[in-house]
């Protein structure tokens, strides 16, 4: 036999109170009283058979019980905003939602962007930037662009480009006081490091280049965003490990040179990913088309 579900204005009410801590904020958030609030789960608990607040010193804190309700209860109401959004949404067939890392897309995609919109000026695309994996169901994107080997679950996954990884630097560095001849002057220049996913591209290419990584370690200038760490670069702060994707229009321009001709391959690549059951419509195959014809262009042309 199914159980019953409790009232809905209860576990709105709940909800509400149990992400704010607070039933005076949850009233204002739901347009009531807090007196109402206050019923509300009152009735909840009676329903339930079990507490859900415990006030302590003046604050609300939830019980071990309602810590593990929340959750559930809290992916509920989104799912159901969500389903609503949906239902009530204009038709967007035209627009197209592409997520991907920031860096990528200020030094990659970008700067190609107008030769899409000039082939397909019917698709409204809109770019979103994120460090974390698409959620298809949940959020509200056609498709991203991800850094990895291809292996995810659920999703159609298209090859665009792999990278390299290899020091870059301003032209002034190397003419500077402190020439840059050979992979061992590092050690008299400023490294220029990038956070997170790309922590440890230093450290494997100095391996790869017969050298001590404690020069990695010696000191320098970090940064939460690789495109941050290739504009330093760019301005003469020190020396950057570069990806082909993030430097290969700035060199190509001349703003940053390649001081060495010790590239490491990268174990992975970029891939254009989109929910299966929609990777074929009309504005993905058209960005599919572009993308890859894009990536293949930019290896050429680095070739």
């Amino acid at each position: 036999m199914s159980t019953r579900l409790p009232s809905l204005n209860g576990l709105r009410a709940f909800e509400a109170a149990a992400r704010h801590l607070s039933f005076t904020q949850a009233a204002s958030e739901l347009n009531v009283t807090q007196t109402a609030i206050s019923h509300q789960i009152r009735r909840l608990e009676e329903e339930l058979g079990l507490r859900l607040f415990v006030r302590q010193n003046r604050a609300l804190e939830l019980t071990s019980e309602a810590r593990d309700y929340l959750p559930g209860v809290h992916a509920a109401f989104n799912d159901l905003r969500l389903a609503t959004d949906r239902l009530l949404r204009k038709d967007d067939g035209h627009v197209l939602t592409v997520s991907t890392l920031a860096s990528l897309a200020a030094k990659w995609l970008l700067p190609r962007l107008s030769a899409f919109q000039e082939a397909h000026p019917g698709i409204d695309v809109r770019i979103t930037t994120s460090p974390s994996l698409v959620d298809f169901q949940r959020d509200n994107v056609d498709a991203a662009i991800r850094y990895g080997r291809g292996q995810w679950p659920g999703v159609r996954a298209d090859w665009l480009m792999a990278d390299e990884l290899f020091p870059v630097c301003s032209p002034a560095l190397v003419s500077g006081n402190k020439p840059l001849q050979c992979p061992q002057d590092l050690k008299d220049h400023v490294l220029l490091h990038t956070s997170n996913t790309n922590s440890d591209d230093w450290r494997l290419w100095l391996t790869a280049a017969g050298l001590p990584t404690d020069i990695s370690k010696q000191p320098g200038v970090t940064f939460d965003l690789m495109f941050m760490t290739v504009q330093a670069a760019i301005d003469g702060l020190g020396v950057a490990m570069g990806r082909t994707s993030y430097v290969q229009d700035d060199i190509a321009k001349g703003r940053l040179l390649v001081p060495f001709k010790i590239a490491l391959p990268a174990d992975a690549g970029f891939y254009l990913v989109s929910p299966e059951a929609r990777a074929d419509s009309p504005k993905l195959h058209a960005l599919r088309q572009w993308l890859v014809a894009s990536a293949s262009t930019s290896a050429q042309s680095k070739s």
